[in-house]
């Protein structure tokens, strides 16, 4: 039982610092987390449909429709219907959007080399296929 505590306590303190460090990075534009979040699974993934791009954020359709009408209006994504099936609405990031993702993912990437500082490259590795495994068993 000590080593869950240890790692239930361990996971808090790095998802805390985490979330406090993304909070800071997004605070200085003008968008929410779930906003950034969705460029950058379109910026990593590129154009997808509603439905895809809910899976990918771990959250309902409803809720992405939200995030994209807030993205369409403040000009960082367009929508626009699949011709086959008028329905379905393909997401794609504006010129600004990607600018956004960019300067979004130079954040995530210096993060995650600060992190790297404190491992070694076998660490890192390790990590890597921990995580791996973790994110394709519990998530």
């Amino acid at each position: 039982m000590e080593t869950l505590d240890e790692l239930t306590h361990e996971l808090f303190s790095f998802f805390n610092g985490f979330s406090s460090w993304e909070s800071s990075v997004i605070r200085s534009s003008d968008l929410t987390v779930a906003e950034a979040h969705a460029i950058e699974i379109l910026g990593t993934y590129g154009q997808m449909n509603m439905r895809s791009l809910a899976q990918k954020s771990g959250v309902t359709t409803g809720t992405t429709t939200v995030t994209v009408d807030r993205l369409e209006k403040k000009a960082y994504a367009t929508r626009e219907p699949v011709k086959e099936d008028r329905r379905v609405f393909l997401i794609t990031l504006t010129e600004k959007g990607r600018q956004a993702f960019e300067e979004h993912h130079q954040y995530h990437t210096k993060l995650t080399e600060q992190v790297m500082t404190a491992l070694s490259e076998e660490e890192s590795e390790q990590l890597v296929k921990l995580l791996k495994k973790i994110n394709a068993e519990a998530f």
